[in-house]
């Protein structure tokens, strides 16, 4: 009786431990992130794949031999968003397309969750740019906070603004 007991308290550990380890680790982003810089960035071609970190108070995007920086104190606006995109995609996923009855449209069904952080800043002359990453899963937000300690600026913080709540109160003073 007891060893069966024991199994199951393991099995049921193991499965608590199976779903709050994956999640205690994407939000964790030490180091450079593998991403894909899918346009904005001077000098870069569009859909780069390569790493990006933040440091010394740059957001730096390295890709190949070259990389690219951007100063978080010029950064004006900070971003993070949640998308999806196709598993299986290029010439495979064209060419799944010509399976007869519409089968190849079952791939077009699988796909893996990424997040996006779009970067608004002003380069050195004031012109005004704009750069959009894609990462996995649980990345972004870390270095959106990484960016705004470092003197970053952002609009879409998640709380609500004090401007709106202060100008619903009075009208519904006036009310009572």
């Amino acid at each position: 009786m007891t060893s069966r007991t024991t199994t199951v308290l393991v099995g049921v550990a193991s499965l608590f431990a199976g779903l709050v380890i994956p999640v205690a680790h994407a939000q964790r982003a030490s180091g450079p992130v593998k991403v894909v810089q899918l346009t904005g960035l001077a000098g870069v071609k569009e859909n780069a794949k390569g790493t990006l970190s933040v440091e010394n108070g740059q957001l730096h995007f390295v890709h190949g031999k070259a990389s690219s920086d951007v100063s978080a104190a010029s950064i004006q606006d900070v971003v993070t968003g949640a998308d999806s995109q196709r598993a299986v995609g290029g010439k495979i996923g064209m060419m799944s397309m010509a399976a007869p009855y519409g089968g190849g449209r079952v791939l077009s069904l699988f796909r893996s969750k990424i997040e996006t952080l779009t970067v608004q800043y002003r380069d050195a002359d004031g012109g005004l740019h704009g750069a959009i990453f894609t990462m996995p899963v649980g990345t972004a937000q870390v270095i959106k906070n990484e960016l705004v300690a470092q003197g970053a600026h952002t609009t879409a913080s998640g709380e609500p603004t004090p401007a709106a709540n202060s100008s619903s109160s009075p009208n519904q003073e006036q009310k009572q």
